[in-house]
């Protein structure tokens, strides 16, 4: 979905394109509209803008003017000029900048219209990597980013003992390559793949290198980063903002990369068919704070909503606490294996790796104790997922989980352990729906009780603490319908009802339903029933 904001100091020239996009592109065109340059820049700064259609002469700051914050927010967005005006002057100056085009206002709104979808299909074909990881040559950075990768893992374990050794942390960044500054503070961004069903390493493997490719093409011009595979075989990114961006882009940098990963989970879902899903830090940390910010964003991830929904979710927090790390990892690698897939919920992956730990020790003669051992060791991922989620109570009896010699047989015991698994994923699945229903009901209430305000996707993104994109893919596939036709719809019934109050003047039930514009509501109005509301009002009192 791409992001449009419309400005123009003529309110009706604002409303006319607005109500216009609006009928034609719901499902790909989400629309913001200002009625000034100021206006425009608090929508620059509040969500990623992928087009703006201005107004190149306002009172205040012309558009001309408004583009460079533009492109200092926004780098990648598209800008076409409008204007009733024809000197040449200001035609010229517009030509000349990058990315924008030029209309005037007497062109209609067909060719407004045609030049938006045209700029959209370059936004879309720019996006489109599979060319571009056609000419890559992956594999010449293969080793130095295992090398980067094992030394960044090392770093997330004890990321407070080699802080406080800057001139150490300086010489392994230069030992490594690593094209991040050890004196400044960074941001995390943790990334899921969603892998399809029954896909092979190679296959798994591939999908990443395209995922960092599509991230390096986006993002390599603006900041810094580095990125590597943890323990959990997600993607960890370190990213500080580029010494070429001026010092207040800092300000804006969470807001932009919250944007611009939106942008590569579109460009990774067009050209390579696979969703990814992000956990991003809310503010930078120092390096003493990664391995905290670490596993906070992991701890974030769990709570992932919307099953098959790209998300993007920032920490909010002010401040990283310094989560403990654990200590004592657990024994055997196909335990931490069977952790990482029941973290991820990994239902498939995890009963396999299962089945295989199973008939590996049971196939074992006379060697009981390491049999004992991988039962534990598989027991204790287990309980320690029940209590990190809170599950007791959820998933029946468990007494047995730590209790071996309680089970018939060796054969029994990891039986128990297969049943206990299956219950954590069944409810874990519930939770997750649970918490779906939740958040929709209370969008759900938050419009109704609320239809007088701006009900823009971008506010009830941030109000709910969203990314304005993701919101909109989980409400439609919660519901069934668009969020916007939603709001459209709670309007109407809201007008009709208060049309039937014959007191109220049709000014004051269109603001009571957020058209501060009478021409506005009536033309909503008529649209949605084929009536005016002066003639719905009429048809009540005939009946």
């Amino acid at each position: 979905m791409y992001r449009l904001l419309i400005v123009d100091d003529e309110e009706i020239i604002t409303d006319g394109l607005y109500e216009a996009f609006r009928q034609l592109m719901p499902d790909n065109l989400d629309i913001c509209k200002a009625y000034s340059a100021k206006e425009a820049l608090r929508w620059l700064s509040r969500t990623r803008i992928d087009l703006v259609l201005t107004d190149i002469r306002m009172p205040g700051m012309t558009g001309l003017e408004l583009s460079k914050s533009i492109q200092s927010y926004w780098p990648r967005c598209r800008i076409i000029f409008l204007t009733g005006y024809s000197e040449f002057d200001y035609a010229y100056q517009a030509i000349q900048m990058p990315h924008v085009r030029y209309l005037l206002k007497t062109e209609g709104y067909a060719k407004v219209i045609q030049t938006v979808q045209e700029v959209m299909l370059e936004l879309e074909q720019s996006s489109h990597m599979k060319a571009l990881v056609e000419r890559s040559q992956e594999q010449r950075d293969a080793f130095e980013f295992m090398a980067q990768g094992g030394y960044f893992r090392h770093l997330l374990q004890e990321s407070h003992l080699l802080a406080k050794h800057p001139e150490l942390l300086a010489g392994h960044f230069h030992t490594f390559h690593i094209p991040l500054h050890p004196n400044l503070p960074v941001v995390l961004a943790l990334g899921r793949l969603a892998y399809p069903e029954g896909s092979t390493y190679a296959e798994r493997s591939g999908m990443l290198a395209s995922a960092r490719i599509v991230w390096n093409s986006f993002l390599s011009e603006h900041v810094r980063s580095i990125g590597i595979l943890d323990k959990h075989e997600d993607m960890l990114w370190f990213i500080q903002m580029s010494e070429r961006k001026e010092e207040k882009f800092g300000e804006h940098l969470i807001r932009y990369l919250e944007g611009t990963l939106e942008q590569i989970q579109e460009a990774c879902q067009s050209s390579f068919g696979f969703t990814v899903s992000f956990t991003l830090s809310g503010a930078s940390c120092e390096w003493g704070a990664v391995t905290g910010q670490y596993e906070r964003l992991r701890q974030l991830q769990q709570m992932k909503i919307g099953d098959g929904v790209a998300m993007i979710l920032t920490d909010r927090r002010d401040q990283v606490d310094h989560v403990p790390i654990k200590e004592g990892s657990r024994t055997g690698l196909q335990a931490e294996l069977l952790e990482s897939h029941l973290e991820a919920g990994r239902a498939e992956d995890f009963f396999q790796c299962l089945e295989e730990v199973t008939s590996s020790m049971l196939q074992r003669k006379g060697d009981v104790q390491k049999t004992v051992e991988a039962y534990y060791s598989i027991a204790l991922v287990l309980l320690s997922c029940i209590n990190r989620w809170r599950l007791h109570g959820q998933i029946g009896d468990y007494s047995k989980l730590m209790r071996l010699d309680e089970h018939p047989s060796m054969r029994d015991g990891f039986d128990y352990l297969y049943s206990l698994a299956g219950r954590i994923f069944s409810v874990r699945q519930m939770d997750e729906r649970d918490r779906t229903t939740h958040i929709i009901d209370r969008i759900c209430g938050f419009i109704a009780g609320h239809l007088h305000e701006d009900l823009s996707l971008v506010r009830l993104a941030e109000i709910h603490f969203f990314n304005p994109s993701y919101l909109s893919r989980l409400f439609k596939q919660e519901t069934g319908m668009n969020l916007s036709d939603y709001i459209e719809q709670c309007r109407i019934r809201k007008a009709k009802e208060l049309l039937g109050d014959g007191d109220r003047k049709i000014r004051e039930v269109g603001a009571s339903v957020g058209y501060e514009a009478a021409h506005s509501f009536s033309r909503f109005f008529k649209k949605a029933t084929g009536m005016t509301p002066q003639e719905y009002r009429e048809a009540l009192i005939t009946l």
